[in-house]
């Protein structure tokens, strides 16, 4: 299965009037981030992507942890916090190490979200947990509910990353030729790999490949399948570099 994306709607928990009047406006806030997540990116296989959402407002811890264990049972590999307002952060913010993390804070006429923002930030910072702040040039109304343009590149642009990022974790990266090249470049860091990308890194010299198609070492129909992709999309004499 493939990693989900996951939304967490942050609030404001002081209740007697003030969560109450934002739980609509947080939700539909991640449910529009959810659409667009839905709507415009795609898995390896051409699917769209599936989008979870946390089952309330966050406001405070338990409702963190609450969302942290759903994020673990729906496979979540990538996650996101959209507000727009000011909110706990401490209490609210996402402590897990492993997944890739951004801050959406509205940029509103009230209360606004960049205040949750930059506060949280801050916060990652202090415990060593990267995260991306996003945030929109213009301001908008408190119920305005698109997302602008500036706002919906960031948000595509994480979130891709960040799932090429889940996509790799706990996978292999097989570098091929880096004995019989002699190229520098083809050296794989593996500091890189595993740090960055949680990713074993394995080596095969390109003789080793030759000989293994030659004795037929390999999986027939995987190989008829990658040969039938090559045919497809690497049409020899056509030229991918025009000047």
């Amino acid at each position: 299965m493939y990693p989900r994306i996951g939304i967490r709607p942050i609030i404001d928990g002081r209740l007697g009037g003030i969560r109450e009047s934002l739980e609509e406006t947080t939700m539909n806030m991640a449910r529009a981030v959810a659409a667009l997540y839905e709507q415009e990116i795609r898995y390896p296989d051409g699917t769209a992507v599936q989008v979870v959402i946390a089952d309330t407002c966050i406001g405070g811890v338990k409702e963190s942890a609450d969302c942290a264990l759903k994020f673990e049972r729906e496979n979540v590999g990538v996650s996101l916090s959209v507000t727009p307002c000011w909110c706990y952060g401490s209490e609210t913010m996402d402590m897990n190490p492993m997944l890739p993390k951004a801050i959406w804070g509205f940029n509103g006429t009230e209360r606004p979200g960049a205040v949750y923002l930059a506060a949280t930030l801050a916060a990652h910072n202090q415990f060593g947990l990267p995260s991306f702040g996003i945030y929109g040039h213009d301001v908008q109304d408190m119920g305005d509910a698109s997302i602008p343009q500036d706002v919906r590149d960031r948000l595509l642009s994480f979130a891709r990353a960040g799932l090429s990022v889940a996509l790799m974790r706990g996978k292999s990266y097989l570098a091929i030729g880096s004995v019989s090249m002699g190229i520098a470049g083809s050296i794989v860091n593996n500091d890189f790999f595993q740090s960055y990308m949680g990713m074993r890194t394995e080596y095969v010299d390109s003789t080793e490949i030759i000989r293994r198609i030659e004795k037929k070492i390999y999986d027939e129909a995987e190989y008829e399948k990658a040969l039938e992709w090559v045919k497809t999309n690497c049409r020899e004499g056509e030229d991918f570099n025009p000047v």
